[in-house]
């Protein structure tokens, strides 16, 4: 009982750590994009990646104020969201998703390559760029802190408090935005684009500024990330992030303001609380360790999440906050 305890206290910690900021913020970004404007963007993670390396370079190999490096993860996000854009958002959604998920998976390669390890670091990446940022903090970040059953250090203090003040600043533009004529119009095209075009809409416009600034809540949650571990390394930025990042958004229901971040929230908690409380059941032989071994738990909790998932789409599609109605619709 104490072990899962115990379990449940770790877990809360992921319910409100950083890792649950980068995935809110990721899962923000494609709401924008799938949610409201129903674009298939599978490369979120791309974006994520220019905003987390954007900072690494930007201070630890060029020298610039940490402040000077979020500025060009934020114009690197523009810049890609911009190259994708240009040529597919005329095509369909399909086209889009093939470009962005490539894309996303060749930025990595390439950061990680040989010939780019003298800017990105290549496979070891990058690190010693958070020191500014963690010296901002108003409290002794050399200090441990009890909350919540678990401690916690100043920085990874900081670090969420900044993050989850990000998430809500995001949150509330996004609410103020599809409130707005222009939020109205993306979630028209959501639902038939060939009506929106007729009323006169630039809706190939209107398509870009989606895909901006979904890249930018994206660029940011890459930077929480990097500066949450204090490290940037091209292979934490794998595709599987962005698919996470979409089990989140169907969690909490898409078309929601506060949908992709509870979904983060819940997603993180599940995934730790299962890690954690797997292994107690084998380290206490509740579970025979012939029958499953612990070097199996990271594989199993995402077993477990997938199956979760595939019920909640039989039963509930819409996820936790969602309306039926939101996504009963054809990405464009």
């Amino acid at each position: 009982m104490a072990d899962l305890l115990n379990a449940f206290a770790i877990a809360g910690k992921a319910f409100f750590g950083f890792q649950a900021i980068f995935f809110a913020l990721l899962a923000i970004g494609i709401n924008v994009h799938f949610g409201y404007t129903g674009l298939l963007n599978f490369g979120q993670i791309a974006f994520a990646m220019l905003g987390g390396f954007g900072i690494a370079i930007s201070v630890s190999q060029w020298g610039l104020p940490f402040w000077v490096g979020v500025l060009v993860g934020v114009l690197a996000a523009v810049v890609l969201a911009l190259l994708l854009g240009l040529p597919t958002l005329r095509l369909r959604a399909d086209y889009l998703a093939i470009v962005t998920i490539a894309t996303a998976e060749g930025l990595r390669l390439v950061f990680r390559s040989v010939s780019a390890t003298p800017v990105t670091g290549g496979t070891r990446g990058l690190s010693a760029f958070n020191r500014d940022f963690i010296a901002l903090a108003p409290w002794d970040t050399a200090r441990r802190y009890d909350l919540l059953g678990t401690t916690w250090s100043g920085g990874e203090l900081w670090v969420c408090t900044v993050g989850w003040i990000l998430v809500a600043l995001c949150s509330l533009l996004v609410w103020a935005l599809m409130r707005s004529p222009w939020g109205r119009v993306v979630k028209a095209i959501r639902e038939d684009e060939d009506a929106v075009r007729s009323l006169g809409k630039n809706v190939y416009a209107y398509k870009m500024q989606a895909l901006v600034l979904g890249g930018i809540f994206g660029a940011f949650g890459g930077m929480v990330y990097a500066v949450g571990t204090g490290s940037a390394i091209p292979d934490q930025y794998q595709n599987a992030n962005t698919f996470l990042a979409y089990a989140a958004l169907i969690l909490g229901g898409a078309a929601r303001v506060l949908g992709p971040v509870i979904g983060s929230m819940l997603l993180l908690f599940i995934l730790q609380f299962a890690d954690t409380g797997l292994r107690s059941l084998i380290a206490n032989g509740v579970i025979p360790s012939e029958l499953l071994s612990s070097t199996d738990v990271a594989q199993l909790r995402y077993v477990l999440v997938g199956i979760g998932l595939m019920l909640l789409l039989v039963f509930r599609p819409q996820g936790i906050f969602g309306d039926r109605r939101e996504v009963m619709l054809d990405a464009r």
